[in-house]
């Protein structure tokens, strides 16, 4: 005679459709005892089982009694840890031990039974995406956390990795989009994991998704899809995408630096999908990523020229910050709401009727001014003073070393120190940030603190 869980998983699985063959195989069992537990009444509970098998040896539990108020628990709070249990138990007046109470919780608690489901698809219809990060310690034996972006098709099994300088939006999305770019077109469904760089909030059907990924899945033409959380057989594909990744590539490999691992990083992936069968689908991904190219769908922007949308506000400096640095906006455009179009190498700047364009690393670190905005800044500001502490507060922003000669400056001529910020502000102006910087470090070195010195040094060969 079958015990009480073997015919409980006949039952569920016959409810989940398989045929008498099927749970057969599953279950390691004879057909025919497939077919005969599937006649018997359902197994509903465990207390009254267990009381009336009587092919079990020895004396009952001494927790078996308490299995009915057990059963109560479960129905209100089916997710109570069992040490929580165990403790009502007891003021029940169950004086047992833990192990007795605990077996019969682990047989009445209730477990959601869902069939498995096989993430698989059509040529062009899904694809899997996910971070990864692994610790790698080189052949001298100095460590480093690596953390890369993987993807993968899911019919032709093709994979891109790249390794990553973090797991933000922008770079998610830079290798999103360099790797869709790779495989020659876009399919029908992205399947991310649950990043907070995605998805702010995910209650159940409910998603707040971050509004600039949102742009991009419309702006490229595919539908996301998230693991729902707490549902395995929904995220293994994705996890299984990394760990593949981690145990195939990472782990099984030696590495004298970052520049030997990515070198090695390239002929694994290339090993991987043009000369290694795929051990799922016993084809060499190449061959199936040409039948599956046909079914792509052309990205409608080229990733070197696709900008990120990020919704930004001028402030009451006249600049836009975004990731440590700040740009400069015309002094109208304080306060102004506007939208900032991030590139790998520049952004652009659009807030009501102003625009602004500026390199993506200015010249001097942690913010850029554009010349005409400058001179506006200043038109705008009244009286003397406070255009001087202006164009004094400019002069700062070149850096440390600017303010260290300035402050000798100030010290040295405590009375006359103002013709000096006039006349450094108008060489900033004509000769811009990083020529006036050359020329400050140079008269400090040479311990010429004044802006006539820097004049002079201006006019030599650079």
């Amino acid at each position: 005679m079958y015990d009480i869980m073997k015919r409980h998983e006949v039952q569920v699985l016959k409810r989940a459709g398989l045929s008498l063959s099927q749970i057969a195989k599953q279950t390691r069992i004879s057909r025919r005892a497939v077919a005969m537990i599937t006649k018997q009444p359902a197994v509903d509970h465990l207390a009254h089982e267990a009381g009336t098998d009587r092919s079990k040896v020895g004396r009952p539990s001494v927790a078996l009694p308490f299995a009915p108020h057990v059963q109560e628990i479960f129905k209100t709070e089916p997710d109570l840890p069992t040490v929580e249990v165990l403790r009502r138990v007891r003021l029940k007046g169950y004086k047992g031990g833990k192990s007795a109470l605990y077996q019969i919780v682990a047989t009445l608690r209730p477990r959601p039974v869902e069939p498995v489901v096989r993430f698989e698809g059509v040529p062009g219809e899904f694809s899997q995406h996910d971070f990864g990060h692994v610790d790698v310690k080189y052949v001298d034996g100095r460590r480093e956390r690596i953390h890369f972006f993987a993807s993968r098709l899911k019919w032709s099994r093709w994979a891109e990795v790249t390794v990553v300088p973090n797991e933000q939006l922008e770079t998610l999305v830079r290798s999103l989009l360099d790797h869709l770019a790779a495989w020659g077109g876009v399919p029908l469904v992205c399947v991310f994991d649950n990043p907070k760089t995605i998805a702010l909030k995910h209650d159940g059907p409910l998603i707040e998704w971050n509004p600039t990924f949102a742009q991009v899945a419309i702006d490229m033409r595919f539908a996301a899809e998230l693991c729902t959380p707490g549902r395995g057989q929904e995220k293994g594909a994705v996890e299984n995408l990394v760990k593949w990744v981690k145990n195939s590539f990472f782990k099984v490999r030696r590495f004298h630096d970052r520049e030997d691992l990515l070198r090695q990083l390239t002929e694994w992936l290339c090993e991987v999908n043009t000369q290694r069968p795929c051990r799922a689908t016993k084809v060499i991904p190449a061959e199936r990523l040409a039948e599956e190219k046909k079914r792509l769908r052309a990205l409608p922007v080229a990733p070197a020229d696709y900008a990120l949308r990020i919704p930004v506000v001028a402030g009451p400096t006249g600049h836009i910050s975004y990731d440590g640095v700040r740009y400069s906006m015309p002094a109208r455009a304080i306060g102004v709401p506007g939208t900032l179009f991030l590139y790998k190498d520049r952004v652009r700047v659009l807030a009501g009727p102003f625009s602004a364009e500026h390199p993506r690393k200015p010249e001097t670190p942690g913010i850029s001014w554009r010349p005409e905005h400058r001179a506006e800044m200043l038109a705008f500001v009244s009286g003397q003073r406070g255009q001087l502490y202006l164009k004094r507060q400019q002069l700062f922003e070149l850096g440390p070393d600017a303010v260290d000669f300035l402050t000798e400056i100030v010290h040295a001529r405590p009375r006359t120190w103002k013709p000096d910020v006039e006349k450094l502000y108008d060489l900033l102006v004509q000769f811009g940030a990083s020529r006036l910087l050359l020329a400050i470090r140079d008269a400090a070195r040479r311990r010429l603190f004044g802006a006539e010195y820097v004049v002079q040094l201006l006019k030599e060969p650079a």
